[in-house]
């Protein structure tokens, strides 16, 4: 394959190099342009990435790795400026979110001030001690100018969250490892305090890992901003302090209420909380709906099996209750185990109340579907089945021509044999409505009635017609 070949074939693929032919196609863009001084961009690598090379090439950045970034704080010095660190507040946090399941997955994790400067590295044994190799440890100095392209270093070049994989970073030191990161910025002012890293092996070049490292720095904002002085409160026409925080519904609001979740009928859930209404994806509707059903809470093996009939990585799921935490924020969503952490209000749990207090009509009139219907989540499959067959099991027993009406007036129901049998067992004889009720029931299931039910349906249209 010749250069022009192997840039074009990296250039048109996804941000994952997991394929020997991706990384092989960056090992030879990234040569290429080391050993050709005068290159003004890179060409086959992302714009992202050329445009940090020509950064890193202006700085005088040895690609080969000869130059390892320096340390620049004794272990007395970096002590005393982490205590003194913003970030020091939110450290614990970070290690909830992404410390854990770093050290399971053979990863670490990092934090840095906004200079570059590595102020933690913490996760699994082995990564760590590997990342020791190249200078990836507390102190060291992790900006473009030192290190040459990495997620951390070049976050603070553009300010956004970055995925840096393999072949990109412009040190051959770093070659092996892919990493993600984004900023964390002074609520308020804007102010960017540091950076927070994943680095690893190919599942950090994934979009989980990088949505994993947003939400940790969003949900890391939030927690600064609680800590700020309160404002005087601004009532709302209700006279209530309204929820105003960018982080779901824990700052400056009324949570004793809990939540409220509208599920039924509906493919994505609408929670409410604080006032303030969140439309949930798919996939976070089935994990809300699957944490209400659980109730106290449920470690991450469980959750994924609710969620899947499929194996679900652990670093995917950790991904999606970052993404979810950074929506409702940490007053409504905990972990360890996952758990909602106000009192929970569905509609789904209302209509299985009514039932069990023997109140039919009303349960019926606050159905308005199944349980988010499209989803395949066993959990959620598992809680629409039992609810619909316990009203099914209700409104049948019940015989009420009114109810039976409209169960089989609803999608739901229209295709229920049995219940349009019932239904026209509850009319008047003589009742076209009863003759065609008994007739619907017949077509539905006439090709596969046994003898028996083909006489019981003959009857009920017989009596209808005397």
């Amino acid at each position: 394959m010749d250069t022009s070949t192997a840039a074009s074939s990296f250039a048109s693929s996804p941000i994952s190099t997991s394929t020997s032919a991706s990384a092989s196609a960056l090992r030879t863009v990234h040569e290429l342009f080391v050993t050709s001084p005068g290159t003004p961009s890179p060409s086959g690598v992302r714009r992202l990435v050329a445009d940090s090379w020509s950064r890193c090439t202006a700085c005088g950045v040895r690609p080969d790795g000869s130059r390892l970034p320096p340390l620049y704080r004794t272990s007395e010095e970096l002590a005393a400026y982490r205590c003194g660190h913003p970030l020091a507040v939110v450290l614990p946090l970070f290690r909830e979110l992404l410390g854990a399941g770093a050290a399971d997955d053979g990863h670490l994790f990092a934090v840095g001030d906004a200079d570059g400067t590595l102020l933690w590295v913490e996760g699994d044994s082995a990564a760590v001690r590997r990342a020791e190799r190249m200078h990836f440890v507390e102190g060291a100095m992790w900006s473009e100018a030192q290190a040459g392209t990495n997620a951390p270093g070049t976050v603070l070049e553009v300010g956004h969250p970055v995925q840096i994989v393999a072949g990109e970073h412009y040190s051959s030191a770093a070659h092996g490892w892919s990493c993600a990161a984004a900023p964390v910025r002074e609520p308020g002012t804007g102010r960017l305090l540091g950076v927070i890293d994943l680095s690893g092996g190919s599942t950090i070049a994934t979009p989980p890992a990088l949505a994993a490292v947003r939400g940790a720095a969003l949900l890391a904002e939030a927690e600064l901003a609680r800590a700020l002085p309160s404002p005087p409160a601004m009532l709302g026409p209700d006279g209530r302090v309204p929820c105003v925080s960018s982080a779901g519904c824990g700052t400056g609001a009324r949570l004793e209420a809990g939540v409220r979740l509208a599920a039924l009928g509906r493919d994505s859930v609408l929670l409410e909380c604080a006032g303030r209404a969140h439309r949930l994806s798919p996939r976070h509707s089935e994990i809300v709906v699957s944490l209400a059903l659980e109730g106290r809470g449920v470690h991450g093996d469980r959750l994924a099996v609710d969620l899947s009939e499929r194996e679900v990585p652990a670093s995917t799921l950790r991904a999606e209750m970052t993404r979810l935490r950074a929506v409702l924020g940490p007053a409504v969503l905990g972990s360890r185990p996952y758990r909602l952490l106000l009192p929970v209000h569905s509609d789904f749990g209302e209509v299985t109340s009514l039932l069990a207090e023997g109140r039919a009509a009303e349960a019926l009139a606050r159905y308005p579907g199944p349980l988010l219907p499209r989803s395949e989540a066993p959990a959620v499959v598992e809680q629409r089945r039992s609810l619909e067959q316990q009203l099914r099991g209700a409104v049948l027993a019940g015989g009420d021509a009114g109810q039976l009406r409209r169960w089989v007036s609803a999608a739901w129901g229209a295709d229920d044999a049995d219940a349009w049998l019932a239904l026209a067992h509850t009319l008047p004889g003589g009742s076209p409505q009863r003759a065609a009720a008994a007739a619907r029931a017949h077509a539905l299931d006439a090709a596969m009635a046994t003898p028996s039910q083909v006489r019981r349906h003959a009857a009920v249209l017989q009596r209808s017609r005397s």
